[in-house]
């Protein structure tokens, strides 16, 4: 028993934690930044104001996470987040195909607790900040409510992974909110004037068939009146969740302060569309429905941007700058939505895309007046409208991974984040990333510790793709297609396509590339061929008088014909892929993108592939063999198909596909990394959709290592990850290393993206 006599004032306890990173903000950006830098070696606190960890993605909001893919629906290939992103994402398809958000924040709670460098504090809000001098942070101060415990969090650097910016403003980092104005930084798109303007909350609501009939009785504080909703003839029975995003609301309010206002008008709003589709008699496939869950607290979109060096802008996005301190990638669209939200008559958003991926430069993601302040999520230095793209979760995580590895070399190196620029160590921090798979447009990784760089490699076999074996699936084009190949630099090969045709005609094929190499739409046309088409199954040949400047993807491009059908195949091979000129509302994407000619965007066609099980093949023919899939692709620095597969493949028919390095004298190898091929493609989303696989079909899911004795060093058979790092037991000294893998099925070739060792 406790017994305390009457007192004055008591204060709760206090404990000290030091560390050497503290993180604010378990969202997943925080979340990759933890483990990134636990990984490393660093101690690192992590703290978080809720009871679950996600921010955006938890079960608490319930938003999917998108980065660069954007639903697929855009031109960015084999653009999926890679580092602690990626994992998560195929941690979350393998174990929760479904997307239940529940299960979302048991794996995340599951990955950061496995970390023994991590302290975890869960519904813990940092509240103060204290400070070694004007430009440097000393401590945090926090406070956990479930167990009344405050907490002093000293270490030498910080990063804000808050959303909100609550480090950085305590703190008296340099921010804004709004936009600014068009002359600042030359930004068409922006406004004339600056404006306080925000994009606005949302919050989400699940419904549920029971059934059985179940009535509702709406609040009194439910919207009674759904037409002061300008779009509420959207709402229907079948959407739900973030399907409907655009019920938003605050952006004309303080989106910090203001956010329990913010709230409460959304709980209106929610209260008032269930009761609209329950009670209006619109909906009578509602009868059974019941309402589920409705989000307890909003998802945010804009708040604090903090300053850095350097603030990227709308330039950095469509034009794809790029910049000697790159450290990350973004690829969503400028993504703006109007000030009233869910009340405004105009669209729920604008989205305008750019041609491919851009760099994250990493004088963004550090406070250019708090010396130890490193930035991540969406606090990140960017204007307005940049932060209209840089702001969602799997790109905000890919740059919060950069910012933990550079609190790992500032540590390392007993300097602070800026300093790493300044002192030279950029490229040191750039490879860093490389080797966890954190690709970086333009970069390649090579380490004079890499054994692989040195040795002789050899395959059992590599794929000279020909043909593709089996039976071809026959398909209507009836909408416009394009085969993406990689081709060598040099004229355009002779290949042959097989069409159906019910009556005579004929057919337009055209062969395009990207303008800008490493970018994945067709937007420059080399040749054109009309084709004469007979009744019945035609054999098309294609020798296009065409030269390619340099080695890359070829778009094959073949025109929508009534009455004709193409054949596909089921096979699937790393770095092949088939794309459509198709339509994708959920991103703006109407088949081409017609900007305005005052905003500063480009105009383009949307060239866009299907989702499994669609997403086939052209099943094509090249006399001469595609060249493109050689094991010296293993040490290339490339780990997912770019201008070429980037990847070893084995021939269809090898019975046991292997790899060989040789070296001529012996090595000391304690460590092997391998990359497969997880279809950076495929965008994941963690909640609410749903996905065909677990595992990605051209992942080796099989596989052992051997020294040159044959000794197995290494074996797995239930893999589905991408990175996978063999920390052996013991170091072994051999000349050579024998890397077996298994077919991932007779559909899909073994790929190997990538063999590392040290």
């Amino acid at each position: 028993m406790i017994k305390q006599d009457a007192a004055g004032c008591r204060t709760f306890p206090e404990k000290n934690i030091v560390v050497d990173l503290v993180i604010t903000g378990g969202g997943l950006s925080g979340v990759c930044a933890a483990i990134t830098a636990a990984r490393q070696g660093l101690r690192v606190a992590l703290v978080q104001d809720r009871s679950v960890l996600g921010g955006n993605a938890s079960s608490e909001v319930r938003l999917w996470i998108l980065g660069a893919t954007s639903h697929m629906g855009n031109n960015n290939r084999w653009a999926r987040e890679g580092g602690l992103v990626d994992e998560i994402l195929v941690e979350n398809t393998y174990r929760n195909p479904e997307g239940n958000p529940v299960i979302f924040d048991m794996i995340l709670l599951d990955k950061v607790t496995q970390e023994p460098n991590i302290t975890l504090l869960l519904n813990t809000t940092v509240y103060e900040a204290e400070k070694k001098n004007d430009e440097e942070i000393s401590a945090l101060r926090a406070y956990c409510s479930q167990n009344q415990t405050a907490y002093l969090l000293k270490a030498p650097l910080f990063i804000d992974a808050s959303g909100d910016g609550v480090v950085g403003f305590l703190s008296g980092a340099a921010f804004r909110m709004g936009a600014e104005k068009r002359e600042e930084f030359g930004e068409l798109f922006a406004p004339s004037e600056a404006y306080g303007e925000l994009l606005g909350h949302s919050l989400y609501f699940y419904s549920k068939d029971t059934g059985r009939p179940v009535k509702f009785t709406p609040p009194a504080f439910a919207l009674q009146d759904i037409t002061k909703v300008p779009r509420y003839r959207s709402f229907n029975a079948r959407e739900y969740g973030c399907k409907l995003w655009w019920i938003e609301y605050g952006g004309r309010l303080d989106t910090v302060h203001d956010t329990e206002i913010i709230k409460w008008e959304l709980w209106k709003v929610v209260y008032g569309v269930w009761h609209h589709i329950k009670n209006s008699g619109q909906f009578p496939e509602a009868e059974n429905l019941t309402l589920e869950w409705v989000g307890m607290i909003p998802g945010k979109r804009e708040s604090r941007r903090f300053e850095g060096d350097y603030m990227m802008r709308q330039q950095d996005v469509v034009e794809q700058r790029t910049h000697e301190d790159a450290v990350a990638f973004g690829g969503w669209s400028i993504d703006l939505h109007p000030a009233d939200g869910v009340f405004s008559e105009k669209p729920g958003c604008n989205q305008w895309h750019s041609k491919g991926v851009y760099q994250i430069p990493y004088r963004s993601l550090y406070s250019r007046n708090i010396r130890n302040l490193l930035l991540g999520g969406r606090t990140i230095s960017a204007s307005h409208v940049a932060y209209g793209s840089t702001r969602v979760m799997a790109t905000s995580a890919h740059v919060t991974q950069a910012a933990a590895m550079a609190a790992v070399l500032c540590t390392e190196k007993g300097i602070l984040p800026a300093d790493i620029i300044a002192n030279g160590h950029t490229k040191e921090l750039q490879q860093r990333l490389l080797q966890t798979g954190q690709y970086i447009p333009g970069l390649l990784y090579r380490s004079p510790l890499d054994h692989t760089a040195t040795a002789t490699l050899s395959a059992s076999s590599e794929l000279v793709l020909k043909e593709f074996p089996g039976q071809p699936l026959l398909k209507p084009l009836d909408v416009s297609v394009a085969q993406m190949i990689p081709l060598p630099a040099g004229k355009a090969p002779l290949m042959a396509f097989h069409a159906e045709a019910d009556a005579a005609g004929t057919l337009e094929v055209e062969l395009r590339i990207s303008s800008k190499s490493g970018n994945h739409t067709p937007d420059e046309t080399l040749a054109r061929q009309t084709l004469a088409l007979q009744p019945g199954r035609n054999c098309l040949q294609l020798q296009f008088d065409a030269d390619m400047k340099e080695a890359g993807y070829a778009f094959v491009t073949f025109f929508k014909t009534p009455g004709v059908r193409l054949h596909y195949t089921g096979k699937r091979v790393t770095g092949l892929l088939s794309v459509f000129n198709t339509v994708n509302k959920a991103v703006s994407n109407f088949g081409k993108q017609t900007p305005p000619e005052d905003i500063g965007m480009d105009a383009f066609e949307f060239w866009c592939p299907q989702r499994r099980p669609e997403g086939h093949n052209l099943d094509f023919r090249l006399p001469d063999g595609l060249h493109a899939f050689s094991v010296e692709n293993i040490r290339n620095g490339v780990e997912r198909p770019t201008t070429q597969p980037n990847a070893w493949v084995a021939d269809w028919n090898d019975p046991n596909p292997a790899i060989t390095l040789q070296w001529s004298k012996p090595k000391k190898i304690s460590t092997i990394e391998l990359f497969f091929d997880t279809d950076y493609d495929h965008p994941m989303e963690s909640v609410l959709m749903t996905h065909p696989e677990t595992a990605m079909p051209f992942c080796v899911q099989a596989y052992r290592v051997k020294d040159g004795a044959g000794n197995i060093l290494f074996e797995k058979k239930d893999n589905y990850q991408a990175f996978n790092r063999l920390q052996l037991p013991e170091a072994v000294h051999t000349d050579q290393l024998v890397i077996e893998v298994e077919h991932p099925s007779s559909e899909v070739p073994a790929a190997v993206c990538a063999v590392r060792c040290y």
